[in-house]
């Protein structure tokens, strides 16, 4: 019967640490240096009724302002957690696509920025993840597949890295409410 009791107890406790959006489980912390980021909000992109990415957005402190979360020089993370494979120039595509949507002149002054983004992508197939993690003063880390691809250095390329899900025009609507909370 205490053994039922604690199987219980922890399995409360492991639901109360994540959170799920169509099968996928994202935790509701992380830890990034010293910093502990809250899960703020999950989203699901979808691209001509696929659902292509579970994202989720992770913050020091919760926030449903996407501009000011976008222009906060503070550590962040956007996981995606892929549903449906996708290629490099499929990846390269949306970011360029959406890069020009979010901030047109940014993306035309950071080109050397965005090619190496562009260089670190690779295929990715159901149940990888790609990971952006921007740490003030150090740049934001590429992880793919749980291997660190690139730091890009500077709060400007986070600020449009950033957009891409934030900005005015998001990959979809829904995405964009579901990382903010809303």
């Amino acid at each position: 019967m205490s053994l039922a009791f604690a199987l219980l107890a922890l399995a409360s406790i492991l639901h109360l640490d994540a959170a799920t959006l169509a099968g996928v489980t994202l935790p509701d912390t992380v830890t990034v240096g010293n910093t502990h980021l809250l899960l703020n909000g999950l989203g699901l992109r979808t691209k001509f009724m696929v659902k292509v990415y579970v994202a989720g957005l992770y913050l020091a402190q919760k926030s449903s302002g996407g501009d000011a979360i976008v222009k906060a020089d503070e550590t962040k993370r956007i996981v995606m957690h892929f549903l449906h494979g996708v290629s490099k120039n499929q990846m390269a595509d949306a970011f360029q696509e959406s890069f020009r949507d979010n901030a047109p002149a940014a993306s035309q002054q950071m080109k050397a920025e965005i090619d190496r983004l562009i260089g670190a992508l690779e295929p990715l197939k159901e149940q990888d993840e790609m990971v952006f993690t921007y740490v003030p003063g150090m740049g934001t880390t590429v992880t793919i597949k749980g291997q660190e691809k690139v730091t890009i250095a500077g709060a400007p390329f986070a600020q449009m890295l950033f957009s891409v899900w934030l900005g005015p025009k998001p990959p979809n609507v829904g995405l964009k409410k579901g990382l903010l909370g809303i």
